[in-house]
């Protein structure tokens, strides 16, 4: 599938309906699989910031539950979303569950997971919480599950997305 397609491909939000990346209505987007009950749920925290702190210049954080590894996003997307909401104040969307690895992985992840790391490595999602940046054009920045969402790297990454946005 070509990067170009890459925002087309669709998905079920919250609620039930069906709807892609380009519907979000933001030009750079931080597509990453969470889960509530993770050692690394607290980068909840991150995400939030990250997504009020560029939420007004076209960038928003989209979370996709996954229950992969460990059951560790076990509950209705009901629950999920209250956690979100009462634990971390999200703001940001966050939609149906999704598998992001084998045979019945969402479309979107089986795309997205062709895209390297920084040390090279692409395939399969190691854990919760592996982020993807989608660029206006479908281009793909990946990030790994241990690497914080106010990492250095990823705030640069996020800034310089928005910027060639707005070329």
């Amino acid at each position: 599938m070509a990067d170009a397609t890459l925002r087309q491909i669709p998905f079920t939000d919250a609620e039930g309906v069906e709807k892609t990346l380009d519907d979000i209505g933001a030009d750079v987007l931080l597509v990453v699989n969470v889960a509530s009950k993770c050692g690394l749920t607290p980068q909840y925290t991150q995400l939030e910031e990250l997504q009020r702190r560029f939420g007004g210049r076209g960038f928003s954080v989209v979370g996709f539950p996954c229950n992969q590894f460990f059951g560790q996003e076990p509950g209705s997307i009901e629950k999920i979303l209250e956690f979100c909401s009462t634990s971390y104040g999200i703001t940001f969307p966050i939609n149906d569950k999704v598998k992001v690895n084998g045979r019945s992985a969402h479309d979107l992840y089986k795309t997205l997971k062709e895209t390297p790391d920084a040390a090279g490595k692409a395939g399969r999602v190691e854990w919760n919480f592996e982020k993807f940046l989608v660029g206006p054009d479908g281009s793909v920045q990946r990030f790994r599950p241990r690497q914080t969402p106010d990492s250095p790297e990823i705030v640069a990454a996020i800034e310089n997305a928005l910027v060639a946005a707005q070329r």
